[in-house]
């Protein structure tokens, strides 16, 4: 009898928190409350949060994803605002149409709405830190009129930053960016622009800060590390960029177990897992089924910090959820 080879151990550290933030359960629970409700068909303006697998099992369910509003017909039935959140255009767009609205936008994304707001009617203006495109970002700028705000990317957009008053300045950001380059943005914007006034508390949300810190402890100790997301999800991205600059050779983002590459996890011991706030526990867990397909392995949990925090479900829904 021919005995079959042992697999080689592995030993995975598990980040914690990871995965789904408070914003994205509480987007994804408005639009299967909604379904439930009201029945399907639901409309959702853009993809509910970044995750395939969560789209698809809503769509499954009897959600219809558009891009745009003029994609859906005349109808009674909930249209919904992704958590990214929307210019004002887009809600003004929908009242004309008398759509029945409900926004999902994340609480901590209309935080910096707000902010915008209230440095633009202060007289400021304001400076925004993050990615073109994005739909946070696309949000955010269209709270105010154009020209109302001036987008910064990198360092080098900083440096360059010829604004037309220097001392009326605010600077907000992005919620999903990573902690430390926004930092350096932030130095170089204070220093050149001394009076620029800041949030009082950072608009990167607590989830993004915490899930980097997690990375952080773990990838300088692991051969590979793993982060679940999509390749449209900011956050997922930069969980992967700062596993690679703490030291981590091998920081890969995948969506699926499937996505792995198996050569390059060859020969590994110890390997990092995370999850960007939009990616499933289903899909951690199984990435790490996946492994033990090829590994005989051990689960250690890294734990940062506790997460407890929890957003209201808009009015019309709150029956539903009780």
């Amino acid at each position: 009898m021919t005995l079959s080879p042992a697999m080689p151990p592995l030993d995975i550290l598990l980040c914690s928190p990871r995965g789904f933030c408070a914003g994205v359960d509480r987007a994804i629970q408005i639009v299967e409350l909604a379904l439930e409700k009201y029945g399907p068909p639901i409309y959702v303006r853009h993809e509910i949060v970044h995750n395939r697998f969560v789209v698809d099992d809503l769509k499954s369910k009897g959600a219809i994803f558009v891009e745009n509003l003029d994609e859906i017909p005349d109808t009674k039935q909930p249209v919904i605002f992704s958590a990214h959140g929307v210019a004002k255009s887009v809600p003004e767009a929908a009242a004309a149409r008398d759509l029945f609205q409900l926004d999902a936008t994340c609480p901590l994304v209309t935080k910096v709405h707000r902010e915008a707001e209230i440095h633009f009617r202060k007289g400021r203006h304001i400076v925004l830190i993050g990615h073109a495109g994005h739909p946070e970002v696309v949000g955010t700028m269209g709270q105010l009129p154009d020209g109302a705000v001036s987008l910064v990317e990198t360092v080098a957009d900083a440096r360059h930053l010829k604004p037309h008053a220097a001392d009326g300045l605010a600077w907000i950001t992005q919620t999903t960016l990573s902690v430390d380059d926004t930092a350096v943005i932030v130095k170089i914007l204070t220093e050149r622009f001394p009076r620029i006034v800041g949030p009082h508390k950072d608009d990167i949300c607590y989830a993004t800060t915490n899930r980097q810190e997690a990375v952080k402890r773990v990838a300088g100790k692991v051969d590979a590390m793993i982060i679940v997301g999509a390749p449209n999800s900011s956050n997922s991205q930069r969980l992967r960029e700062v596993a690679a600059r703490a030291g981590c050779k091998i920081a890969t983002l995948v969506q699926r177990a499937s996505d792995i590459d198996w050569p390059a996890h060859e020969g590994i011991r110890r390997l990092g897992v995370s999850a960007g706030a939009s990616a499933p526990e289903v899909l951690v867990e199984e990435v790490i089924d996946a492994f033990a397909r090829h590994f005989s392995i051990n689960v250690e949990i890294v734990t940062t910090a506790e997460e407890s925090v929890a957003f209201n479900l808009p009015r019309q829904l709150r029956e539903a959820a009780e």
